[in-house]
């Protein structure tokens, strides 16, 4: 039986699509170059849908790469995929975008409320210098954080779960069965961390459960069966005030 969500201690979260809208981010990050080639048609759901595939095999391929060299590799890639022209400046704007990318309007507000429950944790796959212009938004002090460029690897590769275990248990005395895994994307989280284990929360902005809107995240093949589901991070720090 699934315990309440008050049982636990600690929530992992992913931060991009989950506390961070990226898609919005991402695709405000490519105006630039579609204005640039006066390409209209190239709409945002092709866009987004290109990044995730490009973004996924890029970060595979390339663990140790630094996110904003992954993110100007992904601008490069996908201006060959569309028959576009780019820059060096153009790639690197792309690449050094993620201060910009706006949170979620319910983000700080929501956080707020839960760390008077949990442990905030972040696990990332991101570098610590764009989390940390990621985290002057979010409205808290995170307890841990975790990003891909203290691992060396992007999740979903299992790594990064493991570091993160590793850390929590030294650290802060926190166990993989104190911990909701609390994130947006099937393709990076809920399927490595359902894989290990873990009890999970799909904060479902994008209404995936209802649709095939899998926007700027890459596909499964079968989707992992979640423990909780709400569709933002403030109905989840309302349930845990009415559980409480």
């Amino acid at each position: 039986m699934t315990k309440k969500l008050s049982e636990f201690s600690a929530l992992t979260f992913d931060c991009y699509g989950t506390l961070i809208d990226w898609e919005s981010g991402i695709w405000d990050a490519f105006q630039p170059l579609l204005h640039n080639n006066n390409r209209s048609d190239i709409d945002r759901k092709s866009a987004l849908d290109a990044f995730a595939q490009i973004e996924s095999a890029q970060q595979a391929a390339t663990p140790d790469m630094l996110y904003p060299q992954i993110l100007s590799t992904v601008h490069q890639s996908f201006t060959r995929q569309f028959k576009l022209k780019t820059s060096s400046e153009l790639d690197t704007a792309f690449g050094n975008s993620v201060p910009f990318w706006p949170a979620f309007p319910d983000t700080a507000d929501a956080l707020r409320q839960l760390q008077k429950h949990f442990k905030l944790v972040i696990l990332s796959n991101v570098n610590r210098q764009g989390f940390a212009a990621s985290n002057r938004k979010l409205g808290v002090t995170f307890d841990a954080i975790f990003t891909a460029e203290d691992i060396g690897s992007y999740k979903p590769d299992t790594r990064n779960f493991d570091y993160m275990f590793d850390r929590l248990k030294t650290d802060l005395e926190i166990l993989p069965g104190d911990i909701l895994h609390t994130a947006q994307s099937l393709f990076h989280d809920h399927t490595p961390a359902k894989n290990l284990g873990l009890t999970c929360v799909w904060i479902d902005r994008q209404n995936l459960s209802l649709s095939e809107n899998w926007g700027a995240t890459a596909r499964v093949a079968q989707r992992p069966k979640v423990d909780y589901m709400f569709p933002s991070l403030q109905a989840m720090a309302d349930e845990v005030e009415n559980e409480a």
